[in-house]
């Protein structure tokens, strides 16, 4: 990074094993791995090895191969990665989770398939921006990484849709809607701002400064806190469900 100045809160300095430490997201895949849980949560009775096998194919799908298609498309995490391992890690991750899920077909049945079938075409349409950049919007983020995580941990468990992870899917896509609304200026600032000038005048009279740290701090202090009370309620959940009845 040319000017020192890193293009995420939670990227780590430039190296080979670090830049894809970087690429995966860490505060944001665990948030989206939550919904997952949530979702797997709000059914009736949890089966652990569903679940896990779950995460392990929205980590695959999500943490490596959305952003190593997001990462080649545009380098906005200036990583040094080549595009050659980009690639392979976007084709190793989602034939990852499609394998994943033609399992999970054979133990839940067919009405995992439409997931199936969904989950891939929200990786690839959404980071190429493919369609005119139609789906790489604030909702078709909400939707692709929020409602649709928890909807899909819910029918792996249940087998079927219900009304309460309907309702938990509007949850998601607010929270991650709102995800978006925080990032978006908070990326703007680390990744395009040259340099920040003006002041609030209080009525006091006391004049404040504006510069570059004094418009990210409560944008990445909500966006901490939301993703570690994310994982946190959704670990509360899920273990609540295995202990009941114990």
């Amino acid at each position: 990074m040319p000017d020192g100045r890193r293009p995420a809160f939670y990227a780590a300095r430039p190296g080979r094993w670090r830049d894809w430490w970087t690429l995966l997201h860490p505060p944001y895949t665990a948030w989206h791995l939550s919904y997952v849980a949530i979702g797997s949560a709000l059914a009736s009775h949890v089966d652990g090895l569903r679940l896990l096998a779950t995460e392990i194919a929205f980590f695959c799908a999500v943490g490596v191969s959305a952003h190593a298609l997001d990462e080649l498309h545009g380098r906005p995490l200036q990583t040094r990665i080549s595009d050659g391992a980009l690639r392979v890690a976007t084709t190793a991750g989602v034939s990852a989770a499609v394998a994943i899920g033609i399992a999970g077909v054979a133990r839940v049945g067919a009405a995992l398939v439409p997931f199936l079938v969904v989950g891939p075409f929200l990786v690839v349409a959404y980071n190429a921006e493919l369609f005119g950049g139609y789906v790489h919007t604030d909702a078709g983020f909400a939707a692709a990484w929020g409602s649709f995580p928890l909807l899909t941990g819910y029918v792996a468990q249940a087998r079927t849709l219900a009304v309460a992870p309907v309702l938990g899917a509007a949850a998601a896509f607010a929270l991650s809607y709102a995800q978006r609304a925080l990032s978006t200026p908070a990326r703007r600032l680390r990744r395009q701002v040259r340099g920040v000038e003006g002041s609030l005048t209080l009525k006091d009279g006391t004049v404040q400064p504006l510069d570059e740290a004094t418009l990210l701090m409560p944008l990445e202090r909500a966006l901490h806190a939301l993703s570690w009370s994310t994982v946190a309620l959704a670990a509360a959940l899920v273990t609540a469900r295995l202990t009941q009845g114990r």
